[in-house]
């Protein structure tokens, strides 16, 4: 008789907790699509400016500033035809190949010297490591604009100027801090288990970095590689102040040197040639993303 007169208020009890539980899931769905409207409206405002640059380049020169719109009234391809020609004697394809002439020296020294760098001060005792390590993460803190002067006088006691050498040699020595700290934070969170049992079957430190290392270390790599493709295609200041034969011009200057401000500069020119001097760098992104994405993670996360 007591189950029976407190079954009433058992199942107003359980349903009183289904109405809660229901509420608590109206709630976070609620809650969900507000982040998301906002994450897509946010999304959308900073693709706009590449969204209005791609559709610039199919408009009249005298179009471009007088709408904000998107849509061309007049489409064309004028501007992708004449800029690809240039107003030099080379086509564009020949300053975006002088890119790619530093650009992939300078990303395989720089996974080469930081990954070695990163391997000893994760793996190995050395003598002052500690003053070693904090002198690596001051150099993140100084201004590159500081070294401008010293090494430009550096590398032209060398003969080098007018070549790609200054922009990807220093590279060979880790100098860039951020990346060789970004490898040590993700190997500070593999476990040694399997070198170890690398060392015990004889392998040396080279052999354990190349066959143990490097296959763990791979998202974080690729993040490396990446990070400094695209910074690399938009550097600007290196080759402008290493570089001085038109023939060798990269795609930064080759579009600064479009651009005349006595004259009226042909902007849909210049902006089609930047729409495609963005693609290495969008393709690139896409095809390594997922690998990106959990090195970033990894590295900012363990350690």
């Amino acid at each position: 008789m007591a189950d029976i007169q407190h079954s009433p208020m058992s199942s107003q009890k359980l349903s009183n907790a289904e109405r809660e539980v229901q509420r608590t899931l109206r709630r976070e769905k609620i809650n969900a699509w507000i982040r998301y409207v906002i994450l897509l409206f946010v999304g959308l405002l900073m693709l706009y400016p590449l969204a209005w640059m791609f559709s610039a380049s199919f408009k009249p020169n005298h179009e471009i500033f007088t709408t904000l719109g998107l849509w061309p009234s007049n489409p064309t391809s004028d501007g992708f035809i004449n800029g690809w020609k240039t107003g030099t004697e080379y086509t564009f394809g020949h300053y975006m190949l002088n890119t790619f002439k530093y650009v992939i020296p300078k990303v395989l020294l720089t996974i080469i010297s930081s990954t070695v760098v990163a391997y000893g001060f994760a793996r190995f005792e050395i003598p002052w490591k500690k003053f070693w390590f904090a002198t690596l993460i001051a150099t993140m803190l100084l201004p590159s604009t500081v070294l401008l002067i010293p090494q430009y006088l550096m590398f032209r006691e060398m003969g080098m100027l007018n070549s790609y050498l200054p922009l990807y040699l220093p590279l060979a020595f880790a100098t860039q801090g951020f990346f060789v700290f970004m490898l040590i934070q993700f190997l500070r969170g593999v476990p040694r288990d399997m070198e170890e049992a690398a060392q015990i079957d004889g392998c040396n430190s080279f052999q354990v970095l190349w066959y143990v290392v490097v296959p763990i270390l791979k998202p974080a790599i690729i993040s490396v590689a990446l990070f400094q493709f695209m910074w690399s295609m938009n550097d600007f200041i290196g080759p402008l102040i290493y570089v001085y034969s038109v023939d060798k011009y990269p795609i930064a200057l080759a579009l600064k040197m479009s651009i005349d401000v006595t004259e009226g500069a042909p902007w849909n020119e210049i902006l089609a040639m930047a729409s495609i001097s963005i693609l290495p760098s969008i393709i690139v992104f896409f095809l390594a993303q997922r690998y990106f994405v959990q090195g970033v993670t990894s590295s900012g996360i363990k350690g």
